[in-house]
């Protein structure tokens, strides 16, 4: 008995080893990469200010995702407003070599996304509600991001900084 329990122990021991040195080697990597390109996506894109929300779509998909993840989602489901649109990733690098267990069937894995979306355009102005509308974890057929405007963000600055 004392050998079944000598293994689980080691088992456990080399599982949170791996996952240790994994996340060292992801953070190292990480680091470095932003030692090689401290630019942000605005300087190292070239483009400018978008005119409009339409527009805005179009750079998300064809150059933000592609530069990032290396896909290009295609914009559709526009609502008649405007307002609102659906990315539809017919592949999501995120999910490759993921499966969702039963127990956690609810779980929107790559909802880092919807974050990196919402917290990017704040910073050029702009507040988003965006949110997963299909998910392949799911077993839908394709991942469906749901984007919607709500407003300009206007810029406050403390008093003395303007």
């Amino acid at each position: 008995m004392s050998r079944q329990s000598n293994r689980t122990t080691d088992s456990k021991k080399m599982n949170s080893e791996l996952f240790t040195l994994t996340y060292g080697a992801l953070v190292t990597q990480l680091c470095k990469d932003y030692e090689n390109d401290e630019e942000d996506f605005l300087s190292r894109s070239s483009i400018g200010r978008c005119q409009d929300f339409r527009e805005t779509a179009d750079v998300i998909a064809k150059v933000a995702f592609k530069m990032y993840l290396g896909i290009t989602p295609s914009v559709t489901n526009w609502s008649p407003a405007g307002d609102e649109f659906s990315l539809i990733l017919e592949s999501n690098p995120l999910v490759d070599f993921v499966e969702l267990p039963d127990h956690h069937s609810t779980l929107v894995y790559s909802n880092l996304l919807c974050g990196v979306l919402r917290g990017s355009l704040e910073m050029v102005q702009m507040a988003v509600d965006v949110k997963f509308a299909q998910d392949t974890l799911r077993g839908d057929n394709v991942t469906e991001i749901r984007m919607k405007f709500i407003k300009r963000i206007e810029e406050n600055l403390p008093a003395g900084d303007e």
